[in-house]
């Protein structure tokens, strides 16, 4: 084995032992040298299975002969496996509509056979990257359809995480379903609740992100193989087409259907977009989630300090007993990431022209970013967050007597205006609303406690009647 020269249409370059890459992927690594993110590899070794059953197609077809087919359905495996990871370094930010990375692949998998069939690598007359690894497929149909297998894998582990998380925030809705604290609108004293209902109400957003996320798969499931440049199918045969297809479903386990008008799935992305749409939904609840936890176990005694997040870390280098609410505002930052994804995505999309998108790499980044960032947010933020959460019940009861919002419970009995001097009164002098009422004598004291009790203030009704 030793370095070797390689020669494209624009000139020749020194391929380094024992890289497995061609000069067409040198030639990116040099041209898209951004020292930062490279191809996001569940994109890559999708690709790899699409070669995999392209070489199986013309295998049977008999474009193929047998022992370059078994070569490149080898290499393909060995890539999906990810013994050759290292190998794809190119940025995920690249000109070209994501021809380097096809060509990444097809360098890689079409050196590795020519090992397999015992030749050395950049001997291109035995296994020919463009020739055999990429005939009947164009970047433009398989680049495209790798990015729906890859994202339909990663939406499945998202909707999974979703109905964990959703399960964990029913079960402390019925843990603290009888534990009263003081609820807040436009963060001021409103009404009384209960614990269990302010988790309840987050299990029902995550309730329809995860069934939300959940359908949104459908609308990847057709995809534009055989279409080749612009959908027309240039070079690919109507068979190829067909049993493509068929293979890719075999191989994937995945409801992937071809496309009847192949050119509408290569030039157009909106479907990313809508799928990206309902990731900042997603991102949009949980953002709410964890901040309303930051607020309601902010402290511990100088905040609200009504629920106890766990401790995971110390917070401080400075201030000593510190604890911050750290993974609240981990889950926070990847909601923002994937409001910011959404963006990128949507702009990316409406770029495409004519027949063809050439900002599809930043689609596919930012998407494939995206579902994984949430999937292991969710995760992380159920199992060392709200799984932990712990209820403050004195710090509930104290908060609640200390405001006015039991008064509300009064209007039906004593009428609004005679229960806002109420109100007032017990601000003013630092009472609770109980107190006052006691001593003024306005309601008998069985009556006061009969609309006060915290299971008639919490539900529908008037309290007391």
């Amino acid at each position: 084995m030793a370095d070797r020269i390689e020669k494209d249409l624009i000139g020749e370059k020194l391929i380094e032992d024992p890289s497995y890459i061609g000069i067409n992927t040198a030639r990116a690594l040099e041209n898209f040298n951004l020292k930062s993110k490279t191809v996001n590899l569940n994109l890559i070794k999708d690709i790899a299975l699409i070669k995999k059953a392209a070489a199986m197609v013309n295998k049977n077809l008999k474009k193929l002969p047998v022992e370059k087919a078994d070569a490149i359905i080898q290499a393909s495996d060995e890539v999906v496996d990810g013994k050759f990871d290292c190998e794809f370094r190119v940025s995920a930010f690249q000109g070209g509509a994501g021809t380097s990375t096809n060509m990444n692949v097809n360098e890689v998998i079409a050196n590795r056979a020519i090992e397999i069939l015992g030749g050395e690598k950049g001997d291109y007359s035995i296994i020919h990257p463009l020739n055999d690894v990429n005939m009947s497929q164009s970047t433009n149909d398989v680049y495209p359809t790798g990015l729906r297998i890859a994202a339909i894998r990663l939406i499945r582990k998202l909707s999974n995480s979703l109905a964990d998380l959703q399960e964990a925030l029913q079960i402390k809705e019925n843990e603290f379903s009888d534990i009263i604290k003081l609820g807040r609108t436009q963060l001021m004293d409103a009404l009384p609740m209960m614990i269990g209902q302010g988790f309840g109400a987050y299990a029902k957003a995550v309730e329809r992100d995860r069934w939300r996320i959940y359908k949104v798969e459908e609308r990847l499931r057709q995809v534009n193989l055989g279409g080749t440049a612009i959908g027309t199918g240039l070079n690919a045969t109507n068979k190829f087409i067909y049993m493509i297809t068929d293979v890719i479903q075999d191989l994937t386990k995945l409801g992937i259907a071809r496309s009847d008008f192949p050119m509408d799935i290569t030039q157009n992305c909106d479907v990313f977009v809508e799928v990206s749409g309902l990731l900042k939904s997603c991102s949009v609840n949980l953002l709410k989630i964890s901040n309303d936890l930051r607020l309601l176990g902010s402290g511990p005694k100088g905040g609200i300090g009504e629920l106890k997040l766990p401790e995971v870390q110390a917070g401080s280098t400075i201030m000593p007993g510190k604890v911050n609410p750290v993974i609240a505002e981990m889950a926070g930052q990847v909601s923002m990431r994937v409001i910011a994804n959404d963006s990128a995505i949507t702009l990316a999309s409406s770029m495409g022209q004519l027949e063809l998108n050439a900002f599809t790499p930043l689609i596919a980044e930012s998407l494939l970013e995206s579902l994984e960032l949430l999937n292991n947010a969710v995760i992380i933020f159920r199992e060392r967050c709200i799984e932990g959460i712990k209820a403050n019940e004195e710090k509930c009861k104290e908060n609640l007597e200390k405001s006015t919002a039991m008064v509300t419970a009064l209007v039906h009995h004593i009428g609004y205006d005679k229960s806002s001097e109420i109100a007032k009164q017990a601000l003013r002098e630092g009472k609770t609303i109980r107190e006052i009422l006691y001593e003024e004598n306005i309601l008998p004291k069985e009556k006061i406690d009969e609309i006060l009790n915290p299971f008639e203030v919490t539900r529908p009704g008037i309290p007391g009647k």
